[in-house]
């Protein structure tokens, strides 16, 4: 698993992804420009026994920190490809991150069975 770009640990390598009207050096990796590489790792990963208010408001305080970041976009969709299992990445929690995956494999599940049903309506008209 990769290291979180919030991490002072060393982190890997990422390929970059070029988002339309950045500026951003095209061989530079996304998280180089990660805004939680000057916070507390601290912010984006609970402790162990975290008490539910403190978690909310750490996760919270995070998700501030994303919503100024030029690379969330970047971010999220790292953690969501990823996935990873763990912390707020890209403004969303890993709960946060396992409904949007959800939501995503239902929507794909959709758009088959749809393009099935119309292959099957072309065959039999045909």
């Amino acid at each position: 698993m990769l290291q979180p770009p919030h991490s002072s640990l060393q982190v890997a390598a990422v390929p970059a992804q070029r988002v339309p009207g950045r500026d951003r050096d095209q061989d530079a990796p996304w998280h180089t420009e990660a805004v939680c590489r000057r916070d507390e790792a601290g912010l984006f990963f609970a402790p162990s026994k975290e008490p539910t208010a403190a978690r909310l408001s750490r996760e919270e305080a995070a998700k501030r920190v994303c919503a100024r970041c030029p690379v969330m976009v970047e971010c999220r969709e790292h953690a969501l490809l990823q996935p990873e299992p763990y912390g707020v990445w890209g403004g969303l929690t890993a709960a946060e991150r396992r409904v949007v995956l959800a939501r995503r494999r239902r929507r794909e599940m959709e758009l088959k069975k749809t393009a099935r049903a119309a292959a099957g309506r072309i065959v039999a008209a045909g």
